[in-house]
C-alpha cells in the first residue's frame, strides 16, 4: 500500500527529479488538462473536483511517511491541480495556450503570493492541494483574459 502511495504522490517517481520536482512533475498535469479539455465541461468540473478531493488524503499520507508537510517529492498535488487552470477555455487544448497556462501555473506556484501561501497553511492535503489549486485559480484568470485577447485578435486577423 506504501508503495502505491508513494507511486501515486510522486508523479510516478518524476517527485524525485534532482531538478525542481513539482515543476518536473508538474508536467503529467499537461496530458491531464489537455484530455479533461476534450470532454463536456460538466465532465470537466466533476473529474476535477473529484481528482482533487481524491488527492488531500494521498498526499497527507505520502507527507505523514515521508516525514514533511508538504515534501517536495509529493507532486500529485501540482498534477490534479493544473487542470484548474485551464478548466472550460476550448482554446486552451492548443499547444501554445497549454504551456504558457503552465508557465504562468508554476510561477504562482513557485512565487506563492498571498492567496497561495495562505492556502498552504491550511492543515494535511487540504493545504497541501489548495495552494495549488490557488495558484491554478489564478492562471486561469490570467488564461481568460489572455485567451480572449488571442480569439480578438485572430477574429481581426481573419
Amino acid at each position: 500500500m506504501e508503495t502505491l502511495l508513494l507511486a501515486l504522490s510522486t508523479g510516478l517517481g518524476l517527485g524525485f527529479s534532482p531538478w525542481a520536482p513539482g515543476t518536473v512533475g508538474a508536467l503529467l498535469g499537461l496530458p491531464l488538462a489537455w484530455w479533461l479539455l476534450g470532454r463536456p465541461r460538466r465532465v470537466q468540473f466533476a473529474l476535477t473536483a473529484a481528482l482533487l478531493v481524491a488527492a488531500m488524503p494521498v498526499c497527507h499520507q505520502a507527507a505523514t511517511a515521508l516525514g514533511f508537510k508538504d515534501d517536495g517529492r509529493i507532486v500529485l498535488d501540482e498534477i490534479v491541480a493544473f487542470p484548474v487552470a485551464v478548466l472550460g477555455q476550448a482554446t486552451a487544448r492548443h499547444p501554445a495556450a497549454l504551456a504558457g497556462a503552465y508557465v504562468v501555473y508554476r510561477g504562482f506556484d513557485i512565487a506563492k503570493p498571498a492567496p497561495v501561501s495562505q492556502a498552504e497553511a491550511l492543515p494535511g492535503g487540504i493545504g497541501i492541494v489548495l495552494d495549488d489549486t490557488v495558484a491554478a485559480a489564478m492562471t486561469w484568470l490570467v488564461m481568460a483574459g489572455g485567451l480572449s485577447l488571442w480569439r480578438r485578435r485572430a477574429g481581426r486577423a481573419g
